[in-house]
């Protein structure tokens, strides 16, 4: 069975996109840690980022570099932190997160629930940065 990962990046569950290329889709968490939060998908279906083919594991921090990059300078943060953890959703993924303490990436917080405005003001603020 398809991930929800796997579906938004077939198209059949819309997001905000931030960036994509043939390996890679990024896109904004619906439910942030902070805002800016962005998740970086491997369009291959593999639950576990360890077990992605080699080829991936460098690219996929290479194609993360520039969207961490504008994210600093979007969001007031001492750094955008980046976590793999993989137990909410069976597909490999990786957190950027706006950060000033490390308790910024608790992922046993309670997520924001944004409304779509507050989603689509958030993806326009970074793409400014982004491009």
């Amino acid at each position: 069975m398809a991930s929800i990962f796997s579906k938004i990046i077939s198209g059949e569950i819309p997001c905000f996109k931030i960036a994509e290329n043939e390996h890679f889709l990024a896109f904004l968490d619906i439910m942030p840690l902070r805002e800016g939060h962005v998740l970086v998908v491997p369009k291959v279906e593999v639950d576990k980022a360890y077990e992605l083919p080699e080829a991936y594991l460098a690219s996929w921090f290479q194609f993360a570099q520039p969207i961490a990059r504008a994210m600093e300078k979007a969001f007031p943060c001492k750094r955008v932190g980046i976590s793999i953890i993989g137990l909410e959703v069976p597909h490999a993924h990786m957190h950027l997160v706006p950060i000033n303490t490390a308790n910024d990436l608790n992922f046993t917080e309670k997520p924001s629930t944004p409304s779509m405005d507050e989603l689509k003001r958030v993806h326009e603020k970074l793409m400014i940065h982004l491009s």
